[in-house]
């Protein structure tokens, strides 16, 4: 299975689905990582794997006056030209319209570091700790849904709870998220390679 990751800071889920590449334990290709950001280091990540990349940021359509679908659209076609069978949004900064939705329709998936309808959108983590240390929860976790414009709102294809621990710090319950995600980023492109085979 071909795989686009698009991208926007550190890359450790693409470092994941790297991994689980090179270890013969997904049988998927990377072929395209997307930064809307230069100094993302995720691209430095894929360079050093020998992955193709391509920077494209939305500032020069904000300079020319142009929408966020005429960026969407542009980058569709980019990403399209490297026929991917799935698009994965792996902390991707960017809410990516119907201008590019549609065009990968039922193949795009987003890792989102929250439970659905739980901690929406940025900083999810920080929000959770900060839920947890109010008494509010006791738990937050990790999903990777199908993206649709509406944000981290897509069918769930795999999620799992993480629980707070006595003692914990923020860094220790980050840390166990961030395990999580990338043991579920490699778990749905893998089932998403078994619902498109069907």
């Amino acid at each position: 299975m071909r795989l686009a990751v698009l991208i926007s800071g550190n890359g450790s889920n693409l470092q994941a689905l790297i991994d689980a590449i090179e270890a013969q334990t997904l049988g998927a290709q990377i072929v395209l990582v997307v930064s809307n950001r230069r100094e993302a280091y995720g691209l430095v990540r894929a360079r050093q794997h020998g992955l193709e990349t391509l920077y494209f940021p939305i500032k020069p359509y904000r300079e020319r006056g142009q929408s966020r679908e005429a960026y969407d659209a542009d980058l569709a076609a980019r990403v399209r030209a490297y026929a991917p069978d799935v698009v994965v949004l792996a902390g991707w900064m960017h809410i990516l319209s119907p201008a590019f939705l549609d065009v990968f329709a039922g193949r795009v998936i987003n890792l989102h570091p929250a439970l659905p309808n739980a901690f929406n959108g940025v900083n999810a983590i920080e929000r959770a700790w900060q839920a947890y240390q109010a008494g509010e929860i006791d738990h937050s976790g990790v999903m990777v849904h199908y993206a649709i414009p509406e944000v981290d709102a897509g069918a769930v294809i795999v999620q799992e709870r993480v629980p707070f621990l006595p003692d914990d710090t923020f860094e220790q319950f980050a840390a166990r998220i961030h395990a999580t995600e990338h043991r579920l980023i490699v778990e749905a492109v893998r089932r998403l390679a078994e619902v498109l085979k069907s």
